[in-house]
């Protein structure tokens, strides 16, 4: 046992937040509490945790989580479940660190020896996939994603998603599996049309077809496609997942480890949707750490299917990606469309803290992108 002496965070580019934890006997933790666009938000979530925690057993993970879940009157949503992410995932760092071993073990042990991955390409507004597919596919990919469109109007021209078809067609000729995600920015009236559209030529998944906010839409889009619909990025707990869920609009689960509360929350997530025979597959467009995190539940979920990676991401463009901060880089190498589960004790991944310090140093918030229609208007992006 050892309590809980410091903790701490870092902003980090390009749109990261890393959380270390230290106890009394010197162990140390990392988590990642990354909310796109929200930092400031969540540190200030954190700065008020900290306070709280500090002197409490940094093995008691469990309690530390109900704390923050039960006891904030408010509870869930995202700024919330991402602070308590980067607590839960550095404290279950440390304490599987602390014993030696990897956390799938501390979790029940390991069902598998890799992961199957995806990779991002395309960018805000899709063009030149050819090239990227080609690039992913040199790298050891067999399976990418694209965002289905640019913005689009609540009833646009149908001829807006031809494009989104035609790239779906070139990846899927290089012999690679095509996800595409309609990242809710395709209101029901267009989002029908372009499920129905890409139906025959099978990709992989669609992806927030709708936003979360509209179920009813969701499952009835579910019900005209044979697209396996994904989603759950937008959902921040088990109590965010269970409508869906029970209306079995959902074939393919998406939670966010830095936004769900940490590999608590995804654990508990996983096994529930496992019970309604929907796959896992994590949301993860961020950093190193919740790439690690993420990768230590799938090893031991049953229904696991697919990681995504943010190697190379669009929105990466600062000069660093999931293979900087860290040592051991190599962890993230693909081979045939796999990654290797790490051996290493705690996430399998060793923190360059030096670094994590200099760049935290003055870092500016990322602020999220928008799209402005063609009258004026905001639209999804």
């Amino acid at each position: 046992m050892g309590k809980i002496a410091s903790m701490a965070y870092f902003r980090v580019p390009p749109r990261w937040l890393f959380v270390k934890i230290t106890d009394e006997q010197g162990n140390v933790g990392w988590g990642e509490a990354s909310l796109e666009g929200h930092t400031q938000a969540v540190e200030g979530c954190l700065d008020a945790w900290f306070e709280r925690y500090q002197g409490m057993e940094a093995d008691d993970i469990e309690h530390i989580w109900q704390m923050s879940w039960r006891t904030s009157f408010y509870r869930g949503g995202p700024v919330f479940m991402s602070a308590l992410a980067g607590i839960d995932i550095a404290l279950w760092d440390l304490k599987a660190r602390k014993l030696g071993v990897p956390i799938y073990q501390l979790l029940g042990g390991k069902l598998r020896d890799k992961l199957k991955v995806y990779a991002w390409i395309g960018g805000d507004r899709p063009g030149d996939v050819e090239a990227q597919a080609l690039a992913r596919k040199a790298q050891g990919f067999q399976a990418v994603k694209m965002n289905a469109t640019e913005d689009v109007g609540w009833l646009d021209s149908p001829a807006a998603l031809q494009g989104c078809v035609e790239r779906v067609r070139t990846v899927k000729r290089l012999g690679m599996d095509a996800a595409v995600d309609f990242h809710g920015r395709v209101h029901l009236p267009m989002a029908k049309q372009l499920a129905r559209a890409l139906e025959p030529h099978a990709p992989l998944f669609i992806e927030e077809p709708l936003l979360s906010e509209h179920l009813p839409g969701i499952r009835a889009l579910h019900g005209l496609t044979t697209c396996p619909v994904a989603l759950g990025e937008r959902l921040h707990s088990r109590w965010d997942v269970r409508p869906f869920l029970e209306a079995g609009c959902v074939d393919i689960l998406q939670p966010d480890i830095s936004h769900v509360g940490g590999i608590s929350e995804m654990r508990r997530i996983a096994a529930m949707a496992e019970a309604y025979d929907v796959a896992l597959a994590p949301h993860c467009p961020l950093g190193p750490i919740a790439l690690a995190a993420n990768v230590q539940v799938d090893a031991v979920s049953a229904n696991f299917a697919i990681q995504e990676m943010g190697l190379g991401i669009h929105y990466n463009d600062t000069g660093h990606d999931i293979t900087s901060y860290i040592w051991n880089p190599e962890v993230w190498h693909v081979k045939d469309g796999y990654i290797a589960v790490p051996t290493g004790p705690g996430l399998g991944i060793e923190v360059d803290e030096e670094l994590v310090r200099s760049l935290s140093k003055d870092a500016k918030p990322w602020v999220s992108p928008g799209f402005i229609g063609p009258g004026g208007e905001i639209r999804e992006w």
